[in-house]
């Protein structure tokens, strides 16, 4: 089955071919871990799993990066937790590394590298062109992370508390993020088209 991938936002605006292609993923990976890093310190908190941009940050490098590129910064962003570094939302200045990891909010954690693929994917499928579909997208990669998230979550809470407190806050949230990343990927490939 041959599957045809389109070109990604970070592909056209830094090619492949135009430098060292592993420096060049090395550079927009850890580029992508600093800003998930930072996306995931401004947050409000609203119970065992804290509200911020992070998923907006996590979906919209799945877009821009593709699949892969996606899924290797999410790993690295998880490695570099698990190593200790305060990366992820509500950790201490030192960080607390896997212990964080293997809390309340583990699973939404390993959503965010699913996640970040299946948009990615679609993204790569020109998912990221049309308004519609990267609305269908992002609501796709949120629903993954709350499957995941709240598979997990429940295994401390139950899983009506788990979607009481884990799904039912951020719906609102998310579905302003799917709309603002629907207006944005599709905006800047017609900005590129012209100029």
């Amino acid at each position: 089955m041959n599957i045809s991938l389109h070109q990604t936002l970070a592909g056209t605006l830094w090619p492949e071919k135009s430098t060292n292609t592993v420096l060049r993923n090395a550079i927009l990976a850890i580029a992508g871990s600093l800003l998930l890093w930072l996306s995931a310190k401004v947050h409000i908190p609203l119970g065992p799993v804290p509200f911020s941009m992070q998923t907006f940050v996590v979906l919209g490098l799945g877009a821009a990066f593709g699949w892969r590129l996606a899924i290797a910064t999410l790993v690295l962003y998880m490695v570099e937790g698990a190593a200790g570094l305060p990366v992820f939302a509500e950790t201490p200045q030192k960080g607390i590394g896997l212990i964080y990891m293997a809390g309340t909010t583990g699973g939404y954690l390993a959503g965010f590298v699913v996640a970040s693929g299946v948009v990615g994917w679609l993204a790569q499928k020109g998912a990221d062109k049309n308004a519609f579909k990267m609305f269908a997208a992002m609501l796709l990669g949120s629903a993954v992370i709350y499957l995941c998230g709240v598979t997990w979550l429940s295994t401390f809470i139950g899983l009506e508390k788990a979607i009481q407190f884990g799904v039912l806050p951020f719906i609102y949230g998310d579905i302003l993020k799917a709309a603002l990343a629907a207006a944005l990927f599709p905006a800047v490939w017609s900005f590129l088209k012209k100029n």
